[in-house]
């Protein structure tokens, strides 16, 4: 791989092989069945990334390791923002909605969660009452006053949308920088700390 994968691309190649010895039978068969895992923040050996694997219900989730030479397809959330679903669910109808003010505002912007997975690899992940998850690629900061402009656009659409900011420093949610609260949590690979500034966090505290 070129690049490293980042947090939320999906990835496909891993085998029910590289799977724990007692990994369940759901995980066993999502993969099997060819469906791509998740990439997640946490520190993994050299050739290796650290991923998820999803099964139907939202509680099956399971962590694991995927050796990096396995990867066949990678695909990131910012491939996916002009992907369509045939599926008229609200997130789907929330998404067509937020695309032309997401796609004017200049940012790079990507879809994850169910409604990513589900629109890059073709398996049912949403349902009707889905959230749509989105992430903002922000190597500027984005001012609290424009977070609390987009989330005041959000909370106009017909779903629950929730957008996290992947600083350089790490991720933190959009909906908490657009609060009063003094610090928010920023979390990377390392770590989960709270924050003054998402992006120059030198003073923070656990």
């Amino acid at each position: 791989m070129v690049n490293a994968p980042l947090a939320h691309d999906l990835l496909w190649g891993m085998t029910p092989a590289q799977l724990p010895a007692d990994a369940p039978l759901w995980a066993v068969d999502s993969l099997a069945a060819g469906q791509p895992v998740v990439v997640r923040r946490a520190l993994s050996a050299d050739g290796f990334v650290a991923v998820g694997v999803r099964g139907v219900l939202r509680e099956q989730r399971l962590a694991g390791l995927m050796a990096i030479d396995s990867i066949a397809c990678r695909v990131s959330p910012e491939a996916l923002c002009h992907v369509d679903c045939a599926r008229d669910l609200p997130v789907m109808q929330a998404l067509k909605q937020l695309r032309p003010m997401l796609d004017d505002c200049g940012w790079v912007w990507g879809v994850s969660g169910s409604v990513g997975f589900e629109l890059a690899s073709g398996f049912k992940a949403m349902h009707a009452a889905s959230d749509l998850d989105l992430i903002l690629r922000t190597a500027q900061m984005i001012t609290r006053h424009q977070a609390r402009q987009l989330v005041a656009v959000f909370d106009q659409a017909v779903c629950r949308v929730d957008m996290q900011m992947q600083t350089p420093f790490g991720a933190v949610a959009l909906r908490e920088w657009a609060s009063g609260s003094a610090r928010v949590l920023l979390k990377n690979e390392y770590q989960a700390c709270l924050v003054t500034d998402p992006w120059n966090p030198q003073e923070q505290a656990a």
